[in-house]
């Protein structure tokens, strides 16, 4: 059965050091490039023609969402709530490691080329499962129209709970940095 959600608006953080190294933040935080700050500029013009008058914003208490989420909401958004349950997965052993270096060390993972799961097998790392519970969690909680800063992986989960796809499936949703991601009525409209 599909579940029903407010309309939501979801934007991944703005490009950070690790990410341009190609480094697993996951708990970990590294502070956003120019780039970065450029590209959560970018959502805020994004939001601004879109108009968010009135929606609540949440969003995951980790350094490079919450940064992104001041430039995205400045002039938007009355207040910023966090919420833990929009951390990045955890990436337990591989966290601060580059993709290389996985890759290397874990060849087998990256063969079949299955749309990212290789996030599911980080050695004590959360898993799809365990992120796909708390996000749920998350937009249950929801009571009107939100804007939800996040990172790459949980903001696949979230639009996959909105869209009525197994979370499974999130390595088959777009990424991206700087666009903003509109749900509403079980479809995904990609703002840019």
């Amino acid at each position: 059965m599909r579940m029903t959600y407010p309309d939501l608006l979801i934007l991944r953080h703005g490009e950070t050091e690790w990410n341009r190294a190609g480094r697993m933040q996951g708990a970990l935080d590294s502070p956003l490039t120019p780039l970065g700050e450029e590209q959560a500029r970018r959502q805020r013009d994004i939001l601004a023609g879109f108009g968010v008058d009135g929606w609540d914003w949440r969003c995951s208490p980790q350094g490079r969402a919450h940064h992104t989420a001041r430039i995205a909401g400045e002039g938007l958004a009355d207040a910023i709530v966090t919420d833990e349950r929009l951390v990045e997965i955890g990436m337990g052993d591989w966290t601060g490691k580059s993709r290389t270096d996985i890759m290397a060390a874990a060849p087998h993972l990256f063969e079949l080329d299955e749309h990212l799961i290789w996030y599911d097998h980080a050695p004590g790392g959360e898993g799809i499962d365990a992120l796909a519970t708390r996000t749920a969690a998350f937009l249950a909680d929801l009571t009107g129209p939100a804007v939800i800063v996040t990172h790459g992986i949980t903001s696949r989960l979230l639009r996959c709970h909105a869209l009525g796809l197994d979370p499974m499936a999130f390595g088959s949703l777009d990424g991206g940095q700087g666009v903003v991601y509109h749900l509403a009525n079980g479809r995904q409209t990609k703002l840019s």
